[in-house]
């Protein structure tokens, strides 16, 4: 015992310059190489090795043998070889699969052995007390003792596991598979996809019954298979007549396990009605909703419906009127079809696809068409297609698999055609048959992109998913390989990519954006990723939080779905099953938080909360030493950015013990209680930060955060100059959004504007840059640059501050996607630049200030003025007379948003409105009636209401027309606007 006791004395300063080569252990573990066994055998191996380096490996854990590491890290690529051959076979029979799960825990159980030891010897801090280092002192003398043991048990396991595979004989179960290809054609594909092959005339069949002449309430269904359209064609329907339907029309998706207050709280969001910012159930919702609906023409598409009970609850918030209302239902089951449509209704039964739409899908995925088809390959295609029985989504997915070939061998192909089994549309096994086409495309795959595909488990249902949370998600898990040398975030984003060219996620907004954005996975994707979730143990998904008592195998990955469940008094218990969870989601919560501290492997944390009103307490979090990534939702100020959010969040005094930290966002946090937000300095790897307009100004020696890509949230005229000079050192930063509120009693606009310059002429990788302000500010100092230093901006918004004229070197921004900008003066030529040199702009917000040239100037956007890819224009003007749309003007323009005073409006609308197309909505900004004079802002407000009521309805496709008050910034409105330009998919 003294023997050990001596080997531990002689062990704690190792443990201090462990501690010390943090860094370098963090680099090491950034360049592993992802497995198809989800990365976790090359993290063991990385740790492992760092944990050999320098001396003696019985300094660093007394009472093991630097034999028995040795053996851990030696024995373990093999294993790691052998199970990315067993992930590439066809089938494994049961002794092969119960192998492979072995080898997957011990990989699993030896990385948690040594991140608990690395965080229990962490070197104590030099100011301790006596105390403190005497309690150290014997917690790193117990971690020691653990390890010893824990890791001699490892390595007999290991031993056992070897000896199981030499029995079992798991290298006869391996057979070889063509390996995939990525497809680099992906903006021909969704070119292509748009077109919608086989549903004009359906889509003209249900538009008419939309549009009858019966006044009273219709319900249309349409019922069909899995995977033959039913979403997409409910959608087209939706977008062809919901501008007919003003404002009142919305789209929601039931799922199989109903959230029935977030699906009606959807439905008034979507309508314009701010629900209650107390929680209400479900019954007073529908009351909210039929007494709004009761005297309104109305059109509700309800997606996905899956039982009669649920249709029963849904229904009693449609009112029957005779204002010619109608709901649209998509279901697979009939006898649901049956029961919503069974009063003046009627029901479209989803048909395959004919045999010349499947051909035009099929090769026009591949090829571009059919002509371009090689000779050698039309014969196996027809037999491809045969076995594909017109299912549009069976199509895709094994065409996708196809168009990654590029060498087109006949005996890939064939090889294809012999993996799927004949499917026959309506019989029971057509779920199974189907369920065996997306399993061919999920083998296809490259190992790198199997654990990112299976991550999306983690989402529910329906979800859309942003891909900028999702790559971070990846990169936290230890997905991302990095050993090419590139930024991880860069590879991160190129594996979302892969996915969505393979058709394996599908885009939510594709007709919106230029860029992929967001995603979400078909129900029939999800059911078999979560099939391979549970075979795997990679994802397990529990819908409450007791049920966690009763899980057998160990959760390493964990997602608690609680449907917006409103008891916050939930219990949970944490059994030693549950405790070594790495990641864990919480979807639909209300008030419930689950207990952190008992995760303490805890790597990834998603908190999503529904109520906007909440304090959540994660003053705990510093004790989750291995934590890379923690974000905080709010479902409901997603669904509504209008009304601000009472979100709180309690964090502890210091977060310095971190260190692994890369992911803290907080976007819709009112009050981050932050105590020492200077501790963010000290955390090495923190790239994305994410606050929601933080009083404080940026922290001490902010410059010395040079892993930061993201940075959002700080005051600036409450930093100190040097600190904003600061903003100049981050190398890596890539968007940067700050906000002017109150400013200390030294500060001058002058003194931080030109320290701002002098930060921003060193960021010539900028992507993104805006500034919120509470009051305008001039800002003409950035006008003098010839040309911008950040020449790859795709993002510029400070609506809020003011230019003279618009800069010239705005031009100059040829990548800018979304442009937020106000000047004194707004003349001709500015728009002509803005129009013709910013070829890729998305959206673009001008604020005219009154008394400048354009008072007696008309503004004229034609064809000529360029702007061919705008989908969002935003003009705040007192005259609206001053702008004129011509003749292919703005010719994908989809929302209008028009800000003015009723006070100085000119009783005009913008000329040429008949010239945009694709128009599908006005909104026009007033006056807030709570200003002064607000009885005469209300009447002008009617006045301005009927005007462009009547200009809209007169228009040979009328769009919607909605009148707000401006009761935010022009910015909040301007944003609000642009997250919710699709409320449908």
């Amino acid at each position: 015992m003294a023997q050990i006791s001596a080997n531990w004395m002689g062990s704690i300063p190792m443990a201090a310059t462990r501690s010390k080569n943090r860094k370098h252990t963090v680099t090491a573990m950034a360049t592993v190489v992802v497995s198809a066994y989800k990365g976790v055998i090359e993290s063991v191996l990385a740790k492992l090795k760092d944990l050999m380096t320098g001396d003696k490996c019985t300094n660093l854990i007394a009472g093991v043998s630097s034999k028995d590491i040795l053996f851990l890290r030696d024995e373990l690529p093999a294993i790691n070889a052998l199970l990315k051959k067993l992930e590439d076979a066809d089938e494994l029979d049961p002794q092969a699969k119960n192998w492979r799960n072995q080898a997957r825990e011990i990989a699993y159980d030896i990385e948690d052995c040594i991140d608990d030891f690395s965080n229990n010897v962490e070197c104590v801090d030099a100011k301790a007390s006596f105390l403190d280092k005497a309690s150290h002192f014997l917690k790193t003398c117990r971690a020691h003792l653990e390890a010893a043991w824990q890791i001699k048990e490892l390595k007999s396991r290991l031993k056992e596991i070897n000896e199981r595979r030499k029995r079992y004989k798991v290298e006869d179960c391996i057979s070889n598979t063509n390996s995939a290809i990525v497809d680099p054609r992906i903006s021909a594909f969704y070119k292509e996809a748009a077109n919608l092959v086989g549903l004009d005339s359906p889509k003209r069949e249900l538009t008419k019954m939309v549009l009858d002449e019966g006044k009273y309430l219709k319900v249309m269904s349409i019922v069909g298979f899995g995977g033959l359209g039913k979403t997409t064609l409910a959608s087209q329907v939706y977008r062809e007549v919901g501008g007919q339907f003003n404002c009142h029309k919305a789209f929601v998706s039931v799922s199989q396990k109903p959230d029935m207050v977030r699906l009606l709280t959807s439905v008034l969001l979507q309508l314009k009605q701010h629900p209650p910012s107390h929680a209400c159930g479900v019954q007073d919702l529908i009351n909210i909703l039929r007494e709004y609906l009761l005297d309104k023409r109305y059109f509700i598409v309800v997606d996905d419906l899956w039982d009669v009970p649920s249709w029963n609850i849904v229904a009693c918030a449609f009112p029957q009127n005779n204002q010619y209302s109608r709901v649209m239902i998509t279901t697979r089951n009939g006898d649901v079809a049956r029961a919503c449509s069974s009063d003046h209704g009627c029901i479209h039964n989803m048909k395959p696809l004919s045999e010349s739409d499947s051909r035009k899908l099929f090769f026009n995925r591949i090829f571009g068409s059919e002509d371009d088809c090689p000779s050698h390959l039309k014969e196996v295609s027809f037999h491809i297609l045969k076995k594909c029985g017109g299912l549009p989504l069976a199509i895709v997915t094994v065409a996708s698999v196809l168009a990654c070939h590029p060498t087109r061998l006949k005996e890939q192909w064939e090889y294809v055609r012999s993996s799927l089994s004949t499917i026959e549309v309506f019989r029971k096994s057509t779920l199974e048959d189907l369920i065996h086409i997306l399993e061919l495309s999920y083998k296809s795959l490259p190992h790198h992109l199997k654990a990112c595909f299976l991550y999306l488990g983690a989402y529910p249902e329906d979800c859309v998913i942003n891909k900028s949370e999702l790559v971070k998600r990846w990169v936290a898990e230890g997905f991302v390989s990095t050993h090419t040398g590139q930024d991880v975030w860069i590879i991160a984003e190129s594996y979302f990519n892969e996915l969505v060219n393979r058709s394996m996620i599908q885009l939510p907004y594709k007709d919106y954006y230029n860029e992929v954005s967001y995603c979400r996975v078909h129900d029939m994707m999800l059911d078999m990723i979560l099939r391979k979730c549970k075979e795997d143990n990679f994802i397990s998904v529990i819908h409450d939080p007791h049920a966690a008592a009763e899980v057998q195998d160990k959760i390493r990955r964990l997602t608690i779905n609680l449907n917006g469940a409103e008891d916050d008094t939930m219990a949970m218990t944490v059994t030693r099953q549950i405790s070594q969870v790495r990641s864990l989601a919480l979807f639909g919560g209300s008030k419930w938080i689950p207990p952190l501290l008992e995760f303490k492997f805890l790597r990834v944390l998603f908190l999503e909360f529904f109520l906007r009103e909440m304090i959540i307490d994660l003053t705990g979090i510093n004790q989750l030493s291995q934590l890379r990534y923690l974000k905080v939702e709010c479902k409901e100020c997603l669904l509504d950015g209008d009304i601000p959010s009472q979100l709180s969040i309690m964090l502890p005094g210091q977060i310095r013990r971190l260190q692994y930290l890369e992911t803290l966002e907080l976007p819709w946090v009112s009050d981050c209680s932050i105590p020492s937000i200077s501790d963010i300095v000290d955390l090495p790897r923190l790239s994305h930060l994410v606050l929601r307009q933080h009083k404080g100004g940026l922290p001490d020696g902010i410059g010395k955060v040079k892993s930061l890509h993201t940075l959002h949230g700080f005051n600036l005229p409450m930093s100190s100059l040097e600190n904003i000079y600061g903003l100049g050192e981050l190398i890596n930063l890539t968007d940067l959004s700050l906000h002017c509120g109150k400013r200390r009693p030294e500060s001058t606009t002058f003194g931080w504007m030109a320290a701002l310059i002098g930060s921003l002429e060193k960021h010539s990788n900028l992507k993104g840059f805006s500034v919120r302000s509470s009051s305008s500010c001039c800002a003409d100092a950035l006008s003098s640059w010839v040309s911008p230093p950040f020449l790859n901006l795709e993002q510029f918004d400070i609506l809020d501050w003011t230019f003279s004229r618009i800069p010239k070197w705005i031009s100059h921004l040829h990548s800018l996607r979304d442009l937020a900008i106000g000047a004194k003066h707004i003349l001709q030529e500015d728009v002509d630049m803005l129009g013709t040199r910013l070829p890729f702009l998305v959206h673009l917000s001008l604020r005219m200030f009154p008394g400048g040239p354009t008072k007696e100037r008309r503004i004229l956007i034609s064809g000529s003025t360029g702007f061919s890819a705008l989908r969002f224009f935003c003009l705040d003007s007192g005259r609206m007379s001053c702008l004129e749309f011509g003749v292919g003007a703005m010719p994908r323009l989809r929302r209008l948003l028009l800000g003015l005073d009723p006070r100085e409006w000119d009783k005009a609308t913008p000329a040429g409105l008949d010239h945009l197309p694709c128009l599908e909505e006005i909104r026009v900004l007033t006056a807030s009636t709570g200003e002064e004079g607000s009885e005469s802002i209300k009447i002008k407000s009617e006045q301005i209401k009927e005007v462009f009521q009547e200009v809209s309805n007169s228009l040979l496709s009328p769009p919607a027309f909605n009148l707000l008050p401006r009761f935010r910034s022009l910015s909040d409105h301007v944003n609000c606007c642009k997250m919710n330009m699709e409320t449908f998919k």
